[in-house]
């Protein structure tokens, strides 16, 4: 029995795949964002004084990092279904990846918070700065700085978990392909081209993320440190 591939009969669908393609760089793109700035204050809370808001987020990144992401994918769509709340798939999709996302966050996050120096700040407080200034300046840019790759990696990460989404419908690269292997009968194809895509996809990521690193981190650059 010889394997026969045709695969002009699925490349007929590009228009298809570049459609989930663009959508799952969107949820990528808003899930980054919104989970970034979620994942930042989580782990500022984590480090709050207050042991109520320091337990709740703790709780948190516990409760998220130890479940599956298909599980809270779908409490989120039935839950508020249930609640009587009803949104898009991919509204839907966008707030339980920045769920997902923002509890590893918090966690890479801290560890670039732990990684600051004390005798920083306590120069900083020398120096007469405000308080805002030494989160901003000497803090939390010095904190991504250390733990940029670690983010980036785990966004590109976020990125290709998304395929998960399929299953409440959003229409992105793997729904779009489950679709098109039912209706060409060439799932081999099918799969085949939906995993260069995500390649490309990865490459296109890490791209964007080392050329905004270069803009926000440009010590980095002169110094010929990798990002």
């Amino acid at each position: 029995m010889s394997l026969q591939l045709d695969f002009p009969a699925v490349l007929e669908r590009w228009p298809n795949f570049l459609a989930g393609a663009a959508l799952t760089l969107e949820l990528a793109a808003f899930a980054t964002v919104f989970g970034a700035l979620f994942g930042t204050l989580a782990a500022i809370g984590r480090g709050s004084r207050s042991s109520l808001i320091a337990g709740a987020c703790k709780v948190y990144v516990e409760a998220i990092r130890n479940t599956p992401l298909l599980v809270q994918i779908f409490l989120v769509y039935f839950g508020l279904a249930s609640l009587g709340l009803k949104f898009s798939a991919f509204i839907v999709a966008v707030a339980a990846l920045t769920i997902n996302v923002g509890a590893y966050t918090a966690e890479i996050m801290r560890a670039g918070f732990e990684a600051i120096p004390r005798g920083q700040i306590e120069a900083a407080e020398g120096l007469a700065l405000s308080r805002l200034q030494i989160y901003w300046h000497i803090i939390l840019l010095p904190a991504i700085e250390r733990v940029y790759p670690a983010l980036t990696s785990q966004f590109v990460l976020l990125m290709l978990a998304s395929s998960v989404c399929s299953q409440i419908s959003a229409e992105e690269l793997t729904a779009v392909a489950n679709y098109i292997q039912s209706d060409t009968y060439r799932a081999f194809e099918t799969y085949i081209i939906v995993a260069v895509l995500y390649v490309i996809l990865s490459l296109v990521m890490r791209a964007g993320f080392w050329g905004l690193g270069l803009v926000l981190f440009p010590r980095r650059r002169r110094l010929g440190t990798p990002l």
